[in-house]
């Protein structure tokens, strides 16, 4: 029950508030908005100003975003692109441990483009760049060992590439995703996804990533202990491989293959299958390795000391897994140095 004043108090009140000699309260302007019907403005007498147009949950923000989307421009979708090529380029050279605010501010300014693009004429361009930043940013993780990220941003991009009608992309991204089910201890489903990576491809892949995709496989049935299946899938690679020295494919840029790489795969995927040629091939290999994979001279050194393993030539392991520690430190790479841990040991 509400306590008011009595009514002699309530006749002095009135006529001072009538006259500007007592505010109103909050209590008695309750009261009083109930009995005469009246707002806050129209009971104190102060002058009312027009309604603000409050946007309406959130409508106004919303359009303000989706025209922001619609007007990223080609040229916006190129400057995504070549950051993502930048950001390629300083992990190749230098590792992925420094990049990882940049690359998370990187994917969410694409993420955002393509939740507010509308129309597919703008969406595919922001999703096919969205693709491919994300396929690096996963791979990243997994250098890193950050194993549940790196998973996450190969669903994403795998998303992306079907949004974007890119099968080539979402190949790719679905291939390197079975690099992390390797990682797992799980090379015989890793086996099956890479393979599923080359029916998801279809007719419209590039050779070269055809033939990447084939020294994907080959690697991956070596983890499996699969030597046949290696085999076949080396031949396979090396049947696609375009010929020349160029390494970058035209048609997807984070596939680099050339005679030289393949080399390397091929010695890498024959020293975890036990076979004695992975020593010549991986020797070949270090002797024309591009300079600027810092980062891939790790694995490198680690598939030259698990071939001398092979063949018992602890001394010559040794070596090479000290120069491979020594990259793997100045790189951050955390995939690197669990697998040159595990060397170690079965020495």
């Amino acid at each position: 029950m509400l306590t008011v004043a009595s009514t002699a108090s309530l006749r002095v009140y009135v006529s001072e508030w009538e006259n500007g000699r007592r505010t109103i309260s909050s209590r008695y302007a309750k009261i009083l908005r109930t009995l005469l019907g009246v707002t806050d403005a129209e009971l104190t007498g102060a002058p009312q100003s027009p309604p603000a147009l409050t946007p309406a949950d959130g409508y106004d923000e919303l359009i303000s975003r989706i025209d922001e989307a619609r007007n990223v421009s080609l040229t916006m979708v190129k400057t995504f692109m070549d950051q993502t090529e930048l950001l390629r380029t300083i992990d190749r050279q230098m590792g992925a441990a420094s990049l990882v605010d940049e690359m998370t501010a990187h994917l969410s300014r694409l993420e955002d483009a393509l939740t507010f693009a509308v129309l597919p004429e703008t969406r595919r361009p922001v999703a096919l760049a969205l693709a491919g930043a994300a396929t690096l940013a996963a791979w990243q993780a997994l250098d890193v060992g950050a194993v549940e990220r790196a998973w996450r941003h190969y669903e994403l991009g795998k998303r992306a590439a079907q949004e974007a009608e890119e099968p080539m992309y979402l190949a790719h991204a679905t291939a390197e995703q079975a690099y992390v089910l390797c990682d797992a201890g799980r090379p015989e489903t890793a086996v099956h996804l890479v393979r599923e990576a080359q029916r998801l491809g279809g007719q419209r892949m590039s050779p070269r990533l055809r033939a990447w995709l084939y020294a994907a496989e080959a690697e991956i049935c070596a983890r499996a202990g699969l030597p046949d299946d290696c085999q076949r899938a080396l031949e396979l690679a090396t049947r696609h491989l375009p010929a020349g020295e160029d390494a970058r494919d035209p048609d997807m840029l984070s596939i680099f293959l050339n005679e030289g790489h393949l080399t390397r795969w091929r010695g890498s995927a024959l020293a975890l299958a036990g076979d004695a040629e992975a020593v010549s091939s991986l020797y070949a290999a270090l002797d024309t390795t591009d300079p600027t994979f810092i980062r891939a001279s790790a694995g490198l050194r680690c598939d030259l000391a698990q071939a001398h393993i092979a063949r018992g030539e602890y001394g010559e392991a040794q070596k090479h897994l000290r120069q491979a520690r020594l990259v793997a430190s100045r790189t951050g790479s955390v995939r690197h140095r669990r697998r040159i841990e595990q060397l170690m040991q079965r020495m």
